[in-house]
């Protein structure tokens, strides 16, 4: 292979529209833009969104609530998913992750346990967050609940 021989995929370019160039191009008179009107213009046309002057979509419904954009997002995880795990288990985010324990981990800013479900066995659980009832049953069940940052 040489580089004067390189040349795109078959079918990647294609040929230009010669737009007015005869009758017989198909294109030729009005270059495939009808007979007057706006549309017919140069930059012709209506704005994305416009629909003929009556109330646009994106005003007509109402709009709600808000997005925080700098929340903390956490990697959610109940005790219900922790409960069949091994006594002396080490849960942490990398664990969690890796044994896929929760459904979304990326982008996270750490672990978060919340307290669905019992603990029977003793776990060292370390996140960078608990609920009050997550701490009391994971030490209630003989484990340690570490936070972590």
């Amino acid at each position: 292979m040489r580089i004067d021989t390189l040349q795109p995929a078959e079918g990647a370019k294609t040929p230009a529209k010669r737009l007015g160039r005869g009758i017989g191009s198909g294109l030729g008179k009005t270059s495939g833009k009808g007979h007057k009107g706006q549309w017919a213009r140069s930059g012709g046309g209506v704005r994305p969104g416009f629909e003929g002057g009556q109330m646009p979509m994106h005003r007509r419904v109402p709009k709600r609530g808000f997005h925080n954009k700098w929340a903390t997002k956490y990697t959610i995880i109940n005790l219900s998913q922790l409960a069949e795990l091994p006594a002396g288990t080490v849960v942490d985010f990398e664990y969690v992750a890796a044994n896929s324990l929760a459904k979304e981990v990326k982008g996270s800013a750490g672990l978060k346990v919340l307290g669905n479900g019992e603990l029977k066995s003793a776990l060292t659980v370390k996140a960078a967050k608990f609920s009050e009832s997550a701490k009391a049953a994971i030490e209630k069940a003989g484990g340690s609940a570490e936070v972590t940052e």
